[in-house]
């Protein structure tokens, strides 16, 4: 697990000078402190921080393959490297270290850009070619690892693990993507490909480009693989249940590979306790888990999370996190590099620091809910679309429209009578529906938040463009399936993966999602949706599948989540720090949004007239990273 970074100038050989790419380079430290390097070419430079988990003492990069006609620099971890590493000596490629670097890079040399295809892992990496003059970049099928990239007023390609890599080089351009706000205000984070600035991009999951010198721009990112949406087997029940458990154990198995300490971490939820309970079954010492616990019983797991320790006698390490701690506020802005609004960032935080402190590589339950239709919203999306196929969608407008304008916000009522979203939702299409239903704000309270300026300046944007852009994958999807897929495109990504990424990166830990094996993808998005939600029982298959292995306990109780108590901060430690910040001149002079709903939003959650935590924790976020980020003074 490594931090990469690059320029390539596109037209030129100019030398690039070292201190640029050592100051890119530098700001990742903190995900590679065992080593760093850097390889120069006329008008190429590549960088690398590693952190060492396999060949602890060989594989040093940038890598230059045998016969010096290609170097890499690679963050991931390849798992069927050796496999791959033999087929390749049959074919008469020559090897120098026992690591998976060097694998891709003689890979490349072999299939050239189809080397991806033969590749099993998470990884980002670029090749520069210098027969071809080329630099071939890659990301990972599911989005596990991160790229991000720009061109430069200079003509120069630059490139990075983090966004604070292109920051931090003087060229680069600092305007905001103004699309952007509408979408992290709908989702809490900036969706794939864009970024908060103008210039910069992720290259999206399973997505490569080959850039050739010559090029006047950077050519369009090409999709070699995506989650299988048509001609899905039909797979019986039977078949599930005998499969499910082997073919999970097997992504496990390849991912306890290792020449430093290996652990996981146990929430006490189905998806992590699973994980620890097939590595206890494939290794003989125990399996080192970690557990963040916290002092108020209606956000603390622990209890399930030591059934499933006593049950498989892990080394186990839990902390206690207190319910005031806040102090990672401000952290949170300079480690995602934009806003970004999970506040389960905080204690993922700390159970990466937990970790860290006994193990270099940890295995997480991460992509579960997802692939198996885990999450509560999923259930109530499901039930509407029962009323959608009933009704066509004229009437459902003349209906639904009226009631979901009209009917109040309410919060504090049990979810039956929270009707308000699922009116709006039953006078929608199926995407639009799910788009609305995982808005942190809806349409109608954007419109409310925002300036009657910048929605102009929207011209008519929607952040329903996210979801539109994948509509045409989904048509022989189910209504439940679509809802995965959309998933898996966009919150997995741009949220899930990103908390953990640079949560355990800050801490130099490398984090593995054996769920997310792409193989194991290509068959779980098989399994029925019928057999995923069964009676209100989200990810049933994989419970049912586990229940020789788990407690019933841990399997079927309520699903809990990672949370932290927001709506008691704001009315109490942070109450002032809401005040101060979300009214600040910089906020109520950057142009985005309307004063009077800004002050609106605190007073009503302040004096329990509504519970608005998530829309004030997105909006705090957004304010950190504007402040730290000097935008809008």
């Amino acid at each position: 697990m490594c931090g990469i970074a690059g320029l390539f100038h596109l037209s030129s050989e100019q030398a690039i000078p070292s201190e640029i790419i050592e100051g890119m380079n530098n700001s990742q430290y903190h995900r590679g402190p065992d080593a760093g390097d850097y390889f120069y070419d006329p008008g190429v430079a590549l960088a690398h921080r590693r952190l060492s988990i396999i060949d602890l003492e060989g594989s040093p990069q940038p890598m230059m393959s045998a016969c010096s006609r290609a170097v890499i620099v690679f963050n991931g971890e390849i798992y069927n490297f050796k496999s791959l590493r033999d087929e390749l000596k049959a074919k008469g490629y020559q090897f120098n270290t026992n690591g998976d670097t060097e694998t891709i890079l003689n890979a490349y040399l072999e299939w050239g850009e189809d080397c991806v295809h033969h590749l099993r892992g998470m990884f980002a990496f670029a090749v520069w070619d210098r027969q071809n003059q080329s630099l071939f970049i890659a990301r990972d099928r599911l989005g596990i690892k991160p790229f991000f990239y720009s061109l430069l007023s200079d003509g120069s390609f630059v490139f990075g693990s983090e966004l604070k890599v292109l920051t931090a080089n003087p060229l680069f351009d600092k305007s905001l993507r103004e699309t952007t706000i509408e979408d992290y205000f709908t989702f809490g984070y900036i969706p794939e490909p864009h970024t908060i600035y103008q210039n910069a991009y992720k290259l999206p999951p399973g997505h490569r480009i080959l850039l050739k010198r010559g090029d006047l721009a950077v050519p369009e990112s090409q999709e070699y693989w995506d989650i299988p949406t048509t001609n899905l087997p039909s797979l019986t029940e039977e078949e599930v249940q005998a499969q499910l458990v082997e073919r999970l154990k097997e992504a496990v198995d390849i991912r306890l590979v290792a020449d430093v300490e290996l652990g996981a971490f146990l929430s006490g939820g189905v998806d992590s306790s699973a994980t620890v309970a097939l590595m206890s079954q494939l290794q003989s010492d125990p399996v080192n888990t970690c557990s963040i616990g916290f002092d108020v019983k209606e956000f603390n797991e622990t209890e399930f999370a030591k059934m499933v320790a006593d049950r498989y006698q892990t080394n186990h390490r839990v902390e206690t996190v207190s319910k005031d701690d806040f102090d990672l506020v401000d952290k949170l802005a300079s480690l995602y590099d934009e806003p970004y609004a999970d506040s389960s960032a905080m204690p993922t935080y700390r159970v990466c620091e937990l970790a860290r402190k006994h193990v270099t590589v940890a295995l997480s339950g991460d992509g579960a809910d997802e692939l198996f239709a885990g999450y509560g919203r999923y259930r109530w999306h499901n039930n509407e679309e029962k009323v959608r196929s009933i009704l066509p969608l004229p009437l459902r407008k003349a209906i639904f429209t009226p009631l979901g304008k009209y009917y109040p916000k309410l919060d504090w009522a049990p979810r039956f009578l929270r009707a308000k979203t699922s009116f709006q939702s039953m006078a929608m299409d199926t995407v639009e529906a799910y788009h609305n239903s995982m808005s942190i704000l809806r349409k109608d309270e954007r419109a409310k938040l925002f300036s009657k300026d910048y929605q102009q300046r929207l011209n008519g944007y929607s952040s329903l463009e996210v979801f539109r852009q994948y509509q045409d994958k989904t048509t022989q999807l189910d209504s439940m399936k679509v809802a995965q897929y959309l998933d898996l495109k966009t919150y997995l990504v741009g949220d899930i993966l990103t908390k953990v990424d640079r949560a355990s990166m800050a801490h130099s830990l490398e984090v593995r999602v054996p769920f997310l094996d792409h193989k194991f993808v290509e068959w779980g998005f098989a399994v029925p949706s019928e057999q995923n939600l069964v009676q209100g029982v989200g990810k049933k298959s994989l419970k049912q599948a586990m229940e020789p292995h788990l407690p019933h306990d841990v399997l079927y109780r309520k699903k809990m989540g990672f949370a932290v108590p927001l709506a008691d901060w704001f009315r109490g430690p942070l109450k002032e720090r809401l005040y101060d910040g979300l009214l600040s001149q910089q906020m109520r002079n950057c142009g985005y949004f309307n004063e009077t709903q800004l002050k609106n939003l605190i007073e009503q959650h302040v004096k329990g007239i509504r519970d608005n935590s998530a829309p004030l924790w997105t909006l705090m976020m957004f304010e950190s990273f504007m402040r730290q980020n000097k935008i809008g003074l």
